[in-house]
């Protein structure tokens, strides 16, 4: 066993099963759902199926991040036993969770000054954040250090893509993400913007493509052209989308078929009610290990 433990947010859209066998602690952001908190607690509170469901038929949503008190509450009692503390945030790119978790780990190293505790921030988010957890989880059960484990994750984090794609506009029309006009000519011609990260951790339109079905072949294509040595990729690919599963699972069904190399299968995931809460639902996102993300 470690002498550190791993921990990160519910915004990186892992299943609870896979939190737990993973040994990864997460603490949960929160949203509110017509004026109503709930934690973003991995679909406990509220099925993702209803919440994306209540989106689609008007319902208000509105997030709120990690604060300080409730990242010393999860960590506290594990460096009270003695453990050093390994966590990573939601991108800096699209959340100011990072500063709440570096004031925290600054008052538990004033606590605790026998211990470590690190604070990375991903420059991920949904699944591919989830990705990058799961891929320290495996270097730790492998007996890399707390602080190997730190070094390896700020040098590595740009190697994991992160792309999107939706197909309903919108939610980001509401959030202001692109406008009106652009909303409805955009849907009239079934237009399916799409997204990536970039290396400052931001979500980034890259194409506008005309039809669902082009979309879906063109973000497998992005991973042919990105993925570590293109269609001989063999690390894990996660897939992580907002009610609209068949879409996901065509992704999935294209990757496995274009890099026979894979590790194991794609892995589909929900995106959160954080996430959701400002992507709507239509949307699928698809991650896995490439050549350093750029502006």
């Amino acid at each position: 066993m470690s002498d550190y433990i791993l921990s990160c947010c519910s915004t990186a859209d892992l299943s609870k099963e896979h939190f737990v066998r993973r040994d990864i602690h997460y603490v949960c952001f929160h949203y509110f759902l017509n004026g109503v908190e709930y934690p973003d607690d991995l679909g406990q509170s509220i099925p993702f199926p209803d919440f994306y469901k209540a989106m689609a038929d008007g319902a208000e949503t509105s997030t709120s991040q990690v604060n300080i008190s409730e990242y010393l509450d999860m960590w506290t009692p594990f460096l009270e036993k003695g453990k050093d503390v390994l966590h990573l945030t939601l991108s800096t790119g699209i959340s100011g969770t990072y500063n709440s978790a570096e004031s925290a780990a600054a008052i538990a190293r004033e606590r605790y000054p026998e211990r470590k505790i690190y604070v990375v921030d991903s420059l991920g988010a949904s699944s591919g954040y989830g990705l990058l957890m799961d891929t320290l989880a495996d270097k730790r059960d492998a007996g890399m250090s707390v602080d190997e484990l730190r070094d390896w994750a700020e040098a590595n984090k740009l190697r994991l893509h992160h792309w999107f794609f939706s197909t309903d506009l919108s939610f980001y029309v509401k959030g202001g993400r692109i406008s009106k006009a652009a909303g409805i000519f955009g849907g009239l011609l079934s237009i399916c913007p799409l997204l990536n990260m970039d290396d400052l951790g931001r979500l980034i339109p890259r194409e506008k493509i005309r039809t669902k079905q082009k979309v879906i072949r063109t973000i497998v294509d992005r991973m042919q052209e990105t993925a570590e040595n293109g269609l001989d990729y063999d690390g894990k690919c996660f897939i992580s989308m907002s009610a609209c599963e068949e879409d996901a699972r065509e992704v999935a069904r294209l990757v496995e078929e274009r890099f026979p190399k894979l590790n194991g299968r794609v892995l589909i995931n929900n995106i959160g009610t954080t996430i959701g809460s400002h992507t709507g639902p239509g949307t699928v996102a698809l991650f896995f290990w490439g050549v350093p993300r750029t502006r």
